[in-house]
């Protein structure tokens, strides 16, 4: 199998993944996904830096969740009880939430094996945004397992109980 060691050799000219030991090429997004990614970015950075709770970082950026499970979300989100997993190079563990924007090139990849191996390590809440559809789907952590919490609309304000304080009003993002 691929591992990380294996991974960090390649150039970093480009954006790799490694699931289940396996080596993927993820080309680069559209506009309207890096539009979108950045308007998610700004309006959860704002909400965690005026609370505190913690950080938000965006891709590329690795998180390294086992020797041959190395991914890179669109957005992740780590509490501030729990910032030491954010090294220098990568995220060690599993961040609190994670956000994929939907591309034609890896919708699969994000919607099945993505999606089974951010709830197996441990990710507690899941963002599945779909930029053409406009929704975004919350996927709840119950035991190794996402659970649909709810798929809201553009015309919808987002909740989250990882930020619950956050009210994302989704018309205002798409």
């Amino acid at each position: 199998p691929f591992t990380y060691r294996d991974y960090a050799r390649l150039p970093d000219d480009r954006r790799f993944e490694v699931i289940g030991g396996k080596l993927f090429l993820t080309p680069a997004p559209r506009t309207w996904h890096q539009r979108l990614c950045g308007e998610l970015f700004a309006a959860l950075r704002e909400h965690v830096r005026g609370q505190n709770l913690g950080e938000v970082l965006i891709a590329p950026c690795d998180v390294v969740l086992s020797e041959t499970n190395v991914v890179q979300p669109d957005l992740l989100f780590v509490r501030k009880d729990r910032l030491s997993i954010i090294g220098e190079k990568y995220v060690s563990a599993a961040p609190d939430l994670l956000v994929e924007v939907l591309s034609p090139g890896t919708k699969m990849r994000d919607r099945k094996l993505k999606f089974r191996l951010y709830a197996r390590f441990g990710v507690a809440e899941l963002w599945i945004v779909d930029g053409e559809a406009r929704f975004v789907e919350v996927f709840r952590n119950a035991g190794g397992r996402f659970e649909l919490e709810k798929r809201y609309s553009s015309s919808h304000t987002l909740h989250s109980k990882i930020l619950p304080k956050l009210r994302l009003a989704l018309d205002s993002i798409f």
